[in-house]
């Protein structure tokens, strides 16, 4: 997947194409960044696929007021959703005359099953944006029996229509800024890179979702129950002793769900209903609290770090720090 981007005076420039379909579908994580430089600004540019989803994100500065035309080029099926952290917009579909606008602070989900067009942007003007895309058989799957504004969306997306999840464009949370700055800073490698990913993406889709129905019943304050008890409880309690199980090698949220019997949605949200944790905070949480148990033991801090999956000692620093209040040197010495 990638763009052609031609500016006003005809000259066209090929963006991020580098990830096929067979890329975005395998269970590692592939990551890229790439630096352009433009005759009308500049642009940085980080591409990550794994799994069913495929995340980008950027930061373009242009020097002067332009038009710019887009051809998107591959044929992977997406639904998006778009974070604009700065800057302003305008983006106009040829192909259905539908105009997205972008505007700081402001989020959305579209589906655009074909895309060609134009976009206008202010002169000397920084713009950074955040996408998450899932392709449409991932989403559909995740939207299944999960709540009202999410079924309603995959129905039309079932039937290959255009559209928006919110008619108006919606205010990026603290909490969603939160979510996108751990997505851009992940200092994991391995399964527990995706694990972390894939749970963070979700976790976005989850907060998106649930801003607009709270948006569509202003007037009932009653929360909508996605995760009821019975089989759905019994089955996020069987996906966490299975995830502890195999805490050395975790599982991806996609094959935790298939074994305990219950949609990725579910799962995220169950976690967080249940146990007050994301499934990837959890894990997090319970190999931390190993890794106290090793220290103590006299186990190498070094060996101690590579078994839980960090990509150096000084991360799994901070994330000792950050739980346990001391750095693992001082607990050793303890």
């Amino acid at each position: 997947m990638g763009v052609n981007v031609i500016d006003e005076k005809g000259r066209m420039y090929e963006v991020g194409d580098v990830f096929s379909q067979a890329i975005v579908e395998q269970p590692i994580v592939t990551e890229r960044r790439d630096v352009y430089s433009f005759p009308f600004g500049d642009a940085e540019m980080v591409q990550l696929a794994f799994s069913g989803i495929y995340i980008v994100y950027g930061d373009m500065r242009l020097y002067e007021t332009l038009r710019l035309n887009y051809e998107i080029t591959g044929n992977i099926d997406l639904v998006e959703m778009h974070f604009t952290l700065q800057g302003d917009g305008v983006m106009k579909n040829l192909h259905s005359g539908k105009e997205y606008y972008f505007r700081s602070n402001e989020h959305n989900m579209h589906y655009t099953p074909v895309l060609a067009g134009t976009g206008k942007y202010g002169g000397d003007m920084r713009y950074k944006f955040m996408e998450v895309h899932f392709t449409t058989r991932f989403f559909l799957e995740l939207a299944k029996d999960s709540c009202p504004s999410l079924m309603r969306f995959a129905e039309l997306i079932a039937k290959g229509n255009e559209n928006d999840l919110s008619r108006d464009n919606m205010p990026i949370s603290f909490a969603m800024h939160q979510c996108i700055h751990d997505i851009m800073n992940v200092k994991l490698t391995g399964g527990l890179k995706m694990l972390y990913l894939q749970s963070k993406c979700i976790e976005l889709l989850a907060m998106q979702a649930q801003m607009y129905e709270d948006a569509l019943n202003t007037t009932d304050h009653t929360p909508s129950l996605i995760v009821k008890p019975g089989h759905d409880t019994d089955s996020i309690y069987f996906a966490k002793e299975y995830l502890l199980q195999h805490a050395a090698q975790p599982p991806s949220l996609t094959e935790l769900a298939k074994v305990a019997g219950i949609n990725e949605f579910k799962l995220k949200q169950g976690f967080k209903s249940l146990f007050n944790n994301t499934v990837f905070g959890y894990l997090t949480d319970y190999k931390l609290n190993q890794a106290r148990d090793l220290i103590v033991s006299n186990i190498p801090i070094k060996d101690i770090a590579d078994q839980l999956g960090y990509s150096s000692v000084q991360h799994f620093n901070s994330a000792f720090r950050k739980k346990f209040g001391i750095p693992p040197g001082k607990m050793k010495k303890g």
